[in-house]
């Protein structure tokens, strides 16, 4: 696979002891141009960087090294882990993001990711459960790569997961199986599986809507991108449902 080495960033240090590549992080640059971003995560005062650049042409640059830990995640949480850096590689999407146009993602882009993320998932024996973006390891504050980045093209090519999607029958059965009503615990019990399905739950405290809020938009720009409003929905319920009752059979 070739790469650009011409930019290297110095913003990187060691991983911490103990901890191997896990996961893989994706996110947009939410940044004008691909020379910007890279400016800008190469930059010594930006404190922060990425391994990859992947730019709107296609090409990947690399820009720190895969040994090293690179500074992109920030504060996180995924699975009970808090030093995100640690344990995965960050990929940057040349795309403006919601700040500014957020165009879809380009062929080219997609098509080099898919190669970079086969070549990476083989390399570290990679999870598919572990292929995330920013906005679940960090739902209260990012919002990338966001609802136009095609997860389920990942999916088809064995890169990431998917919940099956329930009938109605099916529904019915686990929603009943797991006491799941109408009533002031639903969002209780939406927040439990949520959080065995990964995400971060302890900022949101008791009655906290506008936590809540965020953390379902997150699930639903990875999830349920056809409509990413941050209101749970049967739709985005039945999805939580499958996704949950899956992971505890894997």
């Amino acid at each position: 696979m070739k790469f650009i080495n011409k930019y290297k960033s110095i913003n990187f240090n060691l991983r911490k002891k103990g901890h191997k590549i896990k996961y893989i992080i994706l996110h947009y640059t939410a940044i004008q141009s691909d020379y910007e971003a890279i400016k800008h995560l190469i930059d010594q005062k930006n404190k922060v960087s990425s391994h990859f650049l992947i730019n709107k042409k296609g090409k990947i640059f690399s820009l720190v090294d895969l040994k090293k830990r690179a500074w992109h995640a920030g504060q996180s949480f995924w699975k009970g882990d808090r030093d995100i850096n640690s344990n995965s590689i960050g990929i940057e999407l040349d795309n403006t993001g919601h700040y500014i146009n957020f165009e879809r993602y380009t062929k080219k882009q997609v098509d080099s990711l898919i190669k970079l993320l086969k070549f990476l998932k083989k390399k570290y024996d990679i999870d598919n459960l572990n292929f995330l973006g920013h906005s679940d390891i960090s739902p209260f504050r990012k919002n990338d790569p966001g609802e136009k980045f095609p997860w389920k093209k990942l999916y088809k090519h064995n890169l990431g997961f998917f919940p099956i999607e329930l009938n109605e029958r099916e529904y019915k059965k686990i929603k009943q199986e797991l006491n799941l009503k109408k009533n002031k615990l639903l969002n209780q019990k939406v927040l439990y599986m949520l959080s065995k399905i990964g995400y971060d739950i302890a900022q949101i405290k008791k009655n906290n809507k506008k936590n809540f809020f965020l953390l379902i938009r997150a699930y639903q720009m990875h999830f349920r991108q056809k409509l990413v409003n941050g209101k749970l929905d049967k739709e985005t319920l039945k999805m939580i449902v499958s996704h949950f009752n899956q992971i505890l059979t894997i």
